[in-house]
């Protein structure tokens, strides 16, 4: 059977054709916590051959597009039982897998935001994620502040993974070529089980400033706060100036003020 011919169903993926980075980026997981390992979006199995040639690795697979999953069920027999045709967005990951799993794939430039945001949903679940994607998202997660690439995925990822930018795939090795670089980044996940704070409304700050990120704080949080007034020294600065830990201390002192008490 033929290779799958790219379709709209695909989401914006471009097939990586180089081998020899479809290995780097397989050997890039550590998968140091669980053997089970989920590939998004497998697509030819450029990355699949290598990844099953891992032997310390379970392989699951979910393949959106009805062509590719069936050329990989005949190229890859041991994998089928293990292969899921449908959407990784739409997926119920526990029913999937049971416990840990590490997470890798050549991302769909178009839905990576979506990914990691079902990613954060389910972190404790999920102790590593090692993927390639559009340059410009792979160097804004793992961004620190002060930058304008730093911004709600830099802050929502790094309160929970340690995030590192491995290396930089040019647009020759796809096919179809994109018009962007791409990059692989590896997500590990920290220590932390708390931001000691509350978390929705922490992911409800963050997302509300950034939002207005040309606005200090004080003003970008209006839709929170309403008409109360505080005078915390953060509210004078802008979002890109505060990391996790300050987010923190940010959404607390929203907390409070929301509460009737003065930030």
């Amino acid at each position: 059977m033929s290779p799958p011919v790219r379709t709209k169903k695909h989401l914006g993926q471009h097939f990586l054709t180089d081998m020899a980075i479809a290995e780097r980026i397989a050997q890039s997981l550590t998968a140091t916590d669980t053997r089970d390992v989920l590939e998004v979006g497998p697509g030819t199995g450029a990355l699949t051959r290598h990844l099953l040639q891992r032997t310390d690795i379970n392989l699951y697979a979910i393949e959106v597009d009805a062509e590719a999953t069936s050329y990989l069920r005949q190229q890859f027999p041991e994998l089928a039982p293990r292969l899921v045709h449908g959407s990784f967005l739409r997926v119920d990951l526990p029913q999937l897998l049971h416990g840990k799993f590490c997470l890798i794939g050549n991302f769909p430039y178009n839905i990576s935001s979506q990914i990691f945001f079902k990613v954060l949903e389910h972190k404790n679940s999920v102790p590593e994620v090692v993927c390639m994607l559009q340059r410009e998202v792979a160097v804004r997660l793992a961004e620190k502040p002060g930058s304008r690439a730093y911004g709600i995925l830099s802050v929502l990822l790094q309160a929970y993974y340690n995030i590192e930018y491995l290396f930089t795939v040019d647009e020759h090795v796809f096919a179809p070529p994109p018009k962007v670089k791409s990059a692989v980044v590896r997500l590990t996940r920290n220590s932390v089980q708390s931001l000691c704070c509350n978390e929705a409304l922490f992911r409800q700050v963050v997302k509300t400033t950034f939002n207005q990120r040309r606005k200090a704080l004080r003003n970008s949080l209006k839709p929170l706060l309403g008409e109360a007034t505080a005078s915390h020294p953060l509210l004078a600065m802008r979002p890109e100036q505060l990391g996790v830990a300050e987010f923190v201390e940010l959404t607390n002192v929203v907390e409070k003020v929301r509460s009737g008490g003065s930030g």
